[in-house]
């Protein structure tokens, strides 16, 4: 398609809301008591209640409450204190009752937004329609059997929130964005993993185009179970680019559900869309009303993590950090947590994020590691810094002999390595002063080109004193040394 190269696309603005699934990290179920772990054989974690056998009950699982509340404060939302309980009807093979628990005119979370970074140095909130509890279904496999499909029913009653935003989004990237710091918000209170490969965080995209200018809404498309931000991307910009073609040829948008192609990065029919109507919801019968109350909402409120926004305004406008620099740390709560210990114990906080962001980084990836697994504490890493800030260790021998050693031997100090290294600068500088005139008997040809002006040798020189010294020299001071030693031929 061309239609977003020769300019026709110019005519028209993208329209975005997206419903983004959380499984949340509850040990049980939401509405039973069997196992919501995952990874088990296909099966196992079922019993009567998920496998919506006639009689059975459901009771509310509690702590898949205080974990909505907890997603709605930090979205900036209204919490709901009179929460009902719908039925959804409707048929899929992995959805044993027929019909799905789930919150239709009472959510447990109204209105509130996301604020997202743009690449044009803007800040845009995202609003959230509501964010309501409900149950997952079971998961259909197509590929396991040459001739059936089989069903794995332990994720069939695993809690769920739906995260819903306004139809305000217009371009892919505002939309990555959105997922982006929502998955990082749920990392953050530790609800959710955000797996979106494994199936613990998924994406809907309902897409529509309309005149630029124009209020009223087009036919949108639904674009089901995207499992990553780079497709849900990719998806927007080919639904866009079909819309507009469409339109352009005098043809008519249908409001169909999508399925996306990864492979081919194009959209095709899964089904006609439902409408609210089709589902026939109705309260449940089963569930009492869910009520809340104001002081239940003021604890959980009080028990909120700072969150990654809140650690981006405070490294950029407390800390000095870059924007960049502080993005890269808050992109990940395990390396802000490691981050914020490590500002504890040392002031030098540019230093510390080039240690957390080179060193520290290069290791973890080189390893396959985590942050959660570095051996280096926060405190002993702070310790390195010390040393290079007090100038008895230089950069580059941290880095290549200090930091690698520490990592070998997390139980000493940074200090007590260096020492039994013998990495420690030497302060004579008698010592200093052999090494300068031992560089400039070696080289009497660049003394007289330096001499002559050409002080790029002062380099060649300085090379030479490092690798005689091994390192243990303060290069500043040694430059200003070799400096007046050369001018004093």
């Amino acid at each position: 398609m061309t239609v977003l190269t020769n300019g026709i696309g110019e005519k028209y603005q993208l329209v975005v809301g997206l419903e983004v699934h959380a499984q949340l990290s509850t040990l049980s179920k939401v509405f039973s008591a069997d196992s919501a772990a995952f990874g088990a054989e296909p099966n196992q974690h079922v019993s009567a209640i998920s496998l919506g056998h006639p009689g059975t009950l459901p009771f509310l699982n509690k702590k898949a409450v205080e974990y909505a509340v907890k997603m709605g404060l930090a979205c900036n939302c209204s919490i709901n204190l009179n929460n009902h309980f719908a039925r959804k009807n409707y048929f899929y093979a992995d959805l044993p009752k027929g019909y799905q628990i789930t919150q239709d005119h009472a959510p447990i979370c109204l209105g509130g937004h996301v604020p997202v970074k743009l690449a044009d140095g803007t800040t845009k909130n995202i609003a959230i329609h509501h964010i309501h509890m409900e149950e997952d279904a079971g998961k259909s496999m197509h590929d396991q059997h040459h001739a059936d499909s089989l069903i794995d029913l332990n994720r069939a009653g695993v809690p769920l929130l739906e995260i819903v935003t306004q139809p305000e989004m217009h371009s892919a990237e505002e939309a990555g964005q959105f997922l982006t710091e929502t998955r990082k918000i749920l990392r953050y209170l530790d609800i959710c993993d955000g797996n979106m490969e494994e199936g613990s965080m998924r994406c809907d995209a309902n897409i529509s185009i309309r005149l630029k200018g124009a209020t009223t809404f087009g036919n949108r498309c639904e674009v089901k179970n995207l499992n990553s931000i780079r497709n849900v991307q990719r998806a927007i910009e080919h639904e866009f680019a079909r819309q507009v073609e469409i339109v352009e040829a005098g043809g008519h948008i249908d409001q169909n559900t999508l399925n996306f192609n990864a492979d081919t990065g194009e959209t095709s029919v899964l089904r006609s869309k439902e409408m609210a109507n089709d589902y026939r919801y109705f309260p449940e019968p089963d569930l009492m009303p869910l009520m809340l109350t104001e002081q239940y909402v003021n604890d959980i409120k009080k028990g909120l993590p700072v969150l990654p926004a809140q650690l981006y305004y405070k490294y950029v406008n407390e800390l000095g950090l870059s924007a960049y620099d502080a993005s890269v740390i808050t992109a990940d709560r395990d390396v802000a947590h490691y981050f914020d210990e490590l500002v504890k114990a040392t002031d030098h906080y540019k230093a510390a994020a080039n240690w957390l962001m080179g060193a520290v980084k290069s290791y973890l990836n080189d390893h396959n590691q985590s942050i959660g697994n570095f051996a280096v504490t926060p405190a002993n890493l702070a310790a390195l810094i010390k040393l290079i800030d007090a100038g008895v260790i230089n950069n580059s021998v941290a880095s290549h002999k200090l930091f690698p050693a520490m990592v070998k031997e997390p139980g000493k100090k940074a200090e007590d390595l260096a020492k039994e290294l013998n990495l420690l600068i030497s302060a004579d500088n008698d010592d200093v002063s052999q090494f300068i005139k031992a560089a400039i008997a070696k080289f009497p040809d660049k003394v007289k080109e330096y001499q002559k002006g050409k002080k790029g040798v002062l380099g060649l020189f300085m090379g030479e004193i490092m690798k005689t010294s091994k390192g243990k020299i303060d290069p500043q001071k040694t430059n200003q040394l070799l400096i007046k030693e050369l001018e004093s031929k």
